[in-house]
């Protein structure tokens, strides 16, 4: 397949599916298979991590507005309520800690599941199944937090550690475990959204910056592989490799940007039960695909 096509088919599928509860890293993966890209290439590797600063800066653009105000009412809030502590910007750094330190710690799992398809299918499968239950139980129940600016150090927490799951598990979604984190914590769907689109932000840079590191520089990598974490080697880019790359991160951009407008609007008028059972069916289906193909 040409080169510039595939870009535009992978740009597709991250921006599609890098905010919505149904894992962009088993979508992206399960689509270089069936599309034959080479897994093992370091190109492609690094590839499928940079396409992700597109939708990052779709996000980081819809959301201009409300991280600008954050920064403006900083620490005090909006009403003077606030603290260094119980802030939005500062519990979205606390959950980001909470996440970062436990996954690097087990960032040996990550790469030794990275690619492991059946580990993708079981977790859409079974995360379905927790979403939907979850959201079930959450529509019967008055949330007791319904904005960001409402949320407290220990929901914050919550949300970070139970986010671990997605970084060590791939195929869980970082959306879907933090929403559902976030209903358990009593947020309603609105508020464990958009805390989640919050919190996607640094955890997208640093975990694409970080891996981007490895895959274009040397002593990175080295160091990387001498930690076990399944380090890249250093990359040659040409005009045409440079081009694919600017491809996918253009398409996965605009593609983002008009999924999570549509998104946030869905939700609040419908909730989570669509992207659960659609977790539940891929999830099934490609189990029985590798089965089939095992």
């Amino acid at each position: 397949m040409n080169q510039y096509l595939l870009s535009v088919i992978l740009g597709i599928v991250e921006g599609l599916t890098e905010f919505l509860p149904v894992s962009s890293t088993a979508h992206l993966r399960i689509t270089e298979a069936l599309l034959h890209v080479p897994l093992t290439d370091p190109y492609w590797k690094m590839y499928t991590i940079v396409i992700q600063l597109g939708a990052i800066l779709a996000l980081l653009l819809l959301f201009l507005g409300r991280i600008v105000r954050f920064f403006r009412t900083f620490p005090q809030g909006e009403h003077g309520e606030k603290t260094w502590l119980t802030h939005p910007l500062s519990l979205t750094l606390i959950a980001f800690v909470c996440t970062a330190i436990p996954a690097k710690i087990l960032s040996k799992v990550v790469g030794e599941n990275l690619e492991n398809l059946t580990v993708m299918a079981l977790a859409l499968l079974i995360g379905g199944i927790v979403m939907w239950v979850v959201d079930a139980w959450a529509s019967r129940r008055t949330a007791t937090t319904t904005h960001v600016e409402q949320m407290g150090l220990g929901q914050a927490i919550w949300i970070g550690i139970c986010q671990v799951l997605s970084a060590v598990v791939p195929g869980t979604s970082r959306s879907m475990a933090t929403i559902a984190a976030g209903q358990l914590a009593g947020l309603d769907r609105a508020t464990a959204l958009e805390f989640s689109f919050l919190l996607s932000i640094p955890t997208m840079i640093a975990a694409t910056g970080y891996s981007l590191l490895k895959a274009i520089h040397p002593k990175a990598a080295d160091v990387a592989a001498d930690a076990g974490a399944g380090a890249l080697a250093p990359l040659t880019m040409g005009p045409e490799r440079w081009l694919t790359l600017i491809i996918g991160l253009a398409v996965s951009f605009i593609v983002a940007y008009v999924v999570v407008a549509w998104f946030l609007n869905w939700v609040r008028r419908r909730g989570f039960g669509i992207f659960a059972a659609y977790r539940i069916l891929a999830g099934a289906a490609l189990l029985v695909w590798l089965h089939m193909h095992g």
